[in-house]
């Protein structure tokens, strides 16, 4: 089994058909995970003869997509969200790429018409995925057994690690692919904003890549290293306001709660550790500095930001308003932390 696509889900019976009838002919299987659904959800991925899993609908919705992803039988793993779509075009990339060598996927690479903003996307994304020179320690065979620093670099298609002494190659194939979407909003795809290309790792080789389960906006773990693909996953994630709304209102309520756990640990969890350890005054201090943080100067900085320096205005109104509402994330999820921090 060469291809296996895996979603999970909860209530999508308006998307989920469209998504699974755009990768009918590309999956060698299709594995869903339903977070107990009350419509008709699961009743359609049957008709497309799915692997159906009913679970609990968790709040960090991560986990029932690692439960999907630990299912798929297939030796490549493409994982979608119920409202996303397949293009013709992007379901031949990914039957072009899983059935290449290590050396034409380095070639293909190479060649990808929009590589330098792919690049450049997965940098701010994710810095860790550059390769830098970094010293770091390793355990010599040495009769001392001593430590020796070495550089970890690249040279070619090869991932290698050098010391004074010792070379030694570090086999890493492609594990995994960002593709790249166009994000569908009040009837427009935007292409500003910082919104496009919106890089999302979900082509993964079984076993190579997972999802950590710790928050919203954590990428996958991948054992190797990742490539692009050219031809971009739609994303219907927002063909009204009302839904829009609905989803952010999820996020917001999730950033809330991370924010709480972090000021929570700057204070301290009991009475004795506030009342030693950090004055009254201190903590006075910390909330207002947070409020002018996530109230002030966030929103202003994201919406200046997303509109101007990433040109979300070329994308008219509907990219000022998504640049609006997106930064309001930042004073509604305070809010959300002053009503829990209240009720404790």
């Amino acid at each position: 089994m060469q291809l296996s696509v895996v979603l999970a889900a909860f209530n999508e019976e308006e998307n989920i058909g469209d998504c699974l009838q755009s990768v009918k002919d590309l999956a060698d299987e299709i594995v869903v995970v339903d977070g107990s659904s009350s419509d008709k959800t699961v009743e359609i991925a049957k008709k497309f003869g799915a692997k159906i899993i009913i679970t609990k609908n968790e709040k960090n919705f991560h986990i029932n997509k690692q439960k999907a992803i630990n299912q798929a039988q297939g030796e490549w793993i493409l994982q979608l969200d119920a409202d996303e779509r397949v293009t013709p075009e992007l379901a031949g990339e990914i039957k072009k790429v899983i059935g290449m060598s290590q050396e034409e996927i380095e070639k293909y690479q190479k060649n990808l018409p929009e590589r330098e903003l792919f690049i450049r996307h997965q940098s701010l994304t994710n810095p860790k995925s550059e390769y830098r020179n970094s010293k770091q320690i390793i355990n010599s065979n040495d009769q001392n057994s001593k430590q020796k620093s070495f550089e970890h670099f690249k040279f070619g298609s090869l991932d290698l690690l050098r010391t004074s002494d010792l070379e030694i190659r570090i086999c890493k194939d492609f594990s995994a692919f960002y593709i790249p979407r166009k994000n569908y909003f009040l009837g427009k795809f935007l292409r500003y904003g910082g919104v496009y290309p919106d890089g999302v790792i979900r082509l993964i080789r079984k076993g190579k890549a997972r999802l950590p389960c710790k928050d919203v906006h954590e990428l996958m773990e991948v054992d190797g290293k990742t490539g692009w693909l050219q031809n971009p996953l739609l994303h219907f994630d927002s063909p009204t306001f009302k839904r829009y709304l609905e989803r952010n209102s999820r996020y917001v309520d999730l950033l809330a709660g991370e924010l709480f756990c972090s000021i929570k640990h700057k204070t301290g969890n009991t009475k004795e550790n506030k009342k030693n350890l950090l004055p009254h005054v201190t903590c006075y201090m910390l909330h207002i500095k947070t409020f002018i943080d996530w109230a002030i100067i966030r929103p202003i900085g994201w919406f200046l930001a997303t509109t101007l320096i990433h040109k979300g205005v070329l994308d008219g109104w509907q990219g000022i308003v998504f640049s609006f509402f997106s930064a309001l994330r930042f004073p509604r999820a305070y809010w959300g932390y002053i009503r829990h921090h209240k009720l404790r």
